[in-house]
């Protein structure tokens, strides 16, 4: 790969005559598994030359449209996916450092998804051995007891293995109930946290936030509280009406500036998509100074309406922080609503109009893409004892990003897809940056085929002419002629400044990218948040 990327380069500075820009990296992960997010390289360039006939899909980049920059993906390392990926590394060290590098590691070229976003849970959630805080001493409201040794230790030897692969981790912590003596109920399962105490709880959050770096992990952003309209008595849940997670973050932000903490992001909501236009809303009317965005579940509601917080609030920051399906679904058929959700968009031309419907959560001014469990094991496995969640203990169990045998092996589930859209916006040079979604478009006459994100990456070398990369993600979903299987490879075309290139598309998924001289470019339709620093001063553990 080393060689192709110097040949890439290569061919940039030259600019051939016989092509202006040329199609070099594909990425591909296809519907029966032939290729599982495999790397394929063209024995001969994707040229770039002069606009022809149109093929039965027309990809239109239009890189004067910009919008958000796209800071990665990743998932929870839940406690369970601690254990399981600290078990993993002691009985099987060589194919565990295999796993994480697979994962994590950001390196331009590398097989790898190069995940960037890791969400942890402070204290017990549904995937925890045991119910447990941070501080469950009775009555200590000033929070002396706490001590962040109550999260299990494998917890931070993993998050400091994935730093020390990805220089660009963020992590997010957020818990599922506060401690059990701060609730109305005496309970971290179900109940509401007393209202007396929102304030003191912001101190909390703070000494989560100092442990975490005596642990040697910078924290990313701090998010109230896990679904805060979800109430279960069988595993850690909390009741939190706007007004208390307003007070909270209101008086955390205080907390963090004055701590030395002024970048630790404080966020809220952390809940589905179908109350988007209510809660956030609302909590970005009563404390938006506090709070630097939301947070958004799949479970619930259609990702078009995460418009209705972005049209209210558009310089708030929007994450999408979790999914996850379940065992013995279809893998292809997950694989289509993943992507369509998600990570990638379509432009519909209907009638000769142009209606724009923006698909996944990316596509819906989404800086990130989250699932939930990072690694279980084949049942998804192990859970809090006596949880209902994820069908209990006789359910088909919640799907984690990989599952891992006892005996080292792998079963990489189908929400490793994310890879495909990861590849696409990850930073060409150490130190970033990230990928910026860009304007595309698609028309011809099999149009409905295809879902299309497109992206552009600028460099980091110093030198203001180094050409940019372009990528589009591609999800090519024509597998049925009328009602019977039957995948259909389309060929389509890429237009890209008043010039054209050729690619037939296999049913499933596919990346590819090609470098352009760096454009100043217009934006159009959206409020752009800037961007921010790639390259973080985090403390590597040894």
């Amino acid at each position: 790969m080393r060689g192709l990327l110097l040949l890439c380069a290569f061919v940039g500075l030259i600019r051939p005559a016989f092509a202006q820009y040329q199609i070099w990296d594909i990425w591909q992960t296809v519907w029966d598994r032939s290729h599982l997010y495999t790397n394929l390289k063209p024995s001969t360039p994707i040229n770039f030359g002069s606009p022809g006939a149109i093929g039965a899909a027309d990809i239109e980049v239009d890189d004067s449209s910009t919008f958000q920059s796209v800071w990665g993906f990743g998932g929870s390392l839940t406690d369970s996916s601690a254990t399981i990926l600290s078990n993993m590394k002691s009985a099987h060290p060589t194919q565990y450092q295999q796993l994480m590098e697979a994962l994590f590691d950001p390196t331009d070229g590398a097989q790898s998804a190069g995940l960037s976003f890791v969400r942890v849970p402070i204290g017990a959630s549904d995937f925890s051995a045991r119910e447990y805080s941070l501080d469950d001493s009775n009555g200590d409201t000033s929070f002396s007891q706490f001590n962040i040794n109550n999260q299990p230790s494998n917890v931070f030897d993993i998050l400091g293995d994935i730093q020390n692969l990805n220089r660009y981790l963020r992590v997010i912590i957020c818990p599922w109930s506060p401690p059990a003596w701060m609730k109305t109920g005496g309970t971290m399962n179900g109940g509401s946290l007393t209202a007396s105490l929102a304030t003191q709880y912001a101190t909390y959050f703070l000494k989560a936030v100092q442990g975490f770096q005596s642990k040697g992990i910078n924290v990313y952003g701090v998010s109230i509280q896990n679904e805060p309209e979800n109430v279960n008595d069988s595993y850690p849940t909390c009741d939190m009406p706007v007004n208390i997670m307003a007070q909270i973050g209101t008086q955390l932000r205080t907390l963090l500036n004055n701590n030395g903490f002024p970048g630790v992001k404080v966020l809220g909501y952390d809940h589905n998509w179908s109350d988007a236009a209510n809660y956030p809303v609302q909590l970005m009317q009563q404390a938006g100074n506090a709070f630097d965005g939301v947070q958004f579940h799949c479970y619930a509601g259609t990702v078009g309406e995460q418009d209705s917080f972005h049209t209210a609030f558009p310089n708030k920051q929007i994450y999408f922080t979790e999914c996850s399906g379940t065992y013995g679904t279809d893998w292809w058929s997950d694989i289509k609503w993943y992507m369509d959700n998600m990570w990638v968009r379509q432009y519909f031309p209907v009638l000769g109009l142009s209606s724009y419907s923006m698909i996944g959560s990316i596509e819906h001014n989404s800086h990130s893409g989250m699932m939930w469990n990072i690694a279980l094991d084949g049942t998804g496995n192990p859970k809090l004892p006596g949880t209902t969640s994820c069908g209990g203990s006789t359910g088909p169990g919640c799907r984690p990003i990989v599952t891992v045998n006892s005996d080292g092996s792998l079963h990489w589930r189908l929400d490793y897809s994310m890879a495909q859209a990861s590849r696409g916006i990850l930073p060409r040079d150490a130190g970033g940056p990230f990928g910026i979604r860009i304007g595309v478009s698609v028309g011809g006459e099999l149009n409905w085929a295809l879902r299309v994100g497109a992206y552009v990456t600028k460099r980091n070398t110093g030198n203001p002419n180094e050409w940019w990369r372009y990528s589009l993600v591609v999800l090519n979903w024509d597998d049925s002629a009328s009602t019977t299987w039957n995948p259909q490879p389309v060929q389509a075309t890429i237009e890209f400044r008043g010039t054209q290139a050729t690619y037939t598309f296999p049913v499933g998924v596919t990346t590819l990218w090609w470098y352009a001289p760096p454009t100043a470019t217009s934006v159009k339709n959206q409020t752009i948040i800037p961007e921010e620093p790639d390259q973080h001063p985090f403390t590597v553990m040894t």
